[in-house]
């Protein structure tokens, strides 16, 4: 089944496309506070729901990958005529561009890693734990409910209150199914290409916010001293969703980097 996708901008010609890569949730939705900069700045954008969230429906198989989600991320730049891109993704989304660089590195321009990592750790397995107990003790509704915890700053969370419960409803009312989540997180908890690292080329901006709940900032440093042609940019504030919480200041770096790879 072909996965929703939309692509914004016409770009610069002979430009690659952006190409935005959500995290755990999956929805293009996730990139609206960078899409509008990205186009206007002159990308052509390519977001994408991915297999088994929101608009692409789909039970995904047992031993489900990360590795799959790279090939998805194919189709979908095949399926939208993109040969190559910089791949932008947060979290899974950016363990996905790590696959797709070892996998196909002649299709991946750069990459822009937001939160991720290169192999588990204790903390962030533990956090998973915890998620996926409220899952099923308790169902979908307390497990969205929470997920802001680990998402946003509780400063910024608290002063956008309404903001935070409209996203709790709307991610309530998509939710891909208990499977399809445990199938999501399984991949991304057996992800580790630790000892890869080195044979990534593409030029990369980790990105990362130092008060992060669920991923260490440290993982992210991690990547930046194991790839060969990284950047690190640490913001102090923000969370897990910077891009979110921060987008003037994760745009800014986000187009400040693209920009020195043509």
């Amino acid at each position: 089944m072909a996965l929703y996708h939309e692509v914004h901008g016409e770009g610069r010609p002979g430009a690659p496309s952006v190409l935005l890569s959500s995290g755990l949730g999956g929805s293009a939705g996730f990139w609206k506070p960078q899409i509008p900069a990205l186009v206007e700045a002159g990308w052509r954008v390519v977001a994408y729901d991915q297999r088994g969230t929101g608009r692409s429906p789909a039970d995904l198989p047992a031993g489900y990958s990360i590795a799959d989600m790279a090939r998805d991320v194919a189709e979908v730049m095949d399926a939208t005529g993109t040969k190559r891109c910089h791949l932008v993704g947060h979290a899974l989304g950016g363990l996905v561009g790590l696959q797709l660089a070892l996998d196909a590195p002649a299709r991946v321009a750069s990459l822009v890693l937001v939160n991720a990592w290169s192999r588990p750790n204790p903390h962030s397995a533990r956090c998973f734990d915890a998620r996926l107990s409220l899952l099923g003790a308790c169902g979908p509704r307390a497990y969205v409910e929470a997920q802001p915890i680990f998402l946003y700053p509780a400063d910024w969370a608290a002063a956008h209150a309404a903001e935070v419960q409209a996203e709790v409803d709307h991610a309530f009312a998509h939710f891909p199914g208990e499977a399809n989540m445990r199938a999501r997180i399984g991949a991304l908890r057996a992800f580790d290409v630790d000892a890869r690292l080195h044979e990534i080329a593409a030029p990369t901006l980790v990105a990362c916010a130092q008060d992060d709940v669920l991923v260490p900032w440290t993982m992210s440093q991690r990547l930046a001293e194991g790839l060969p042609h990284a950047l690190l940019d640490r913001s102090p504030h923000g969370g897990h969703a910077h891009s979110v919480t921060d987008p003037a200041g994760f745009n800014a770096a986000l187009i400040g980097f693209l920009s020195r790879q043509d």
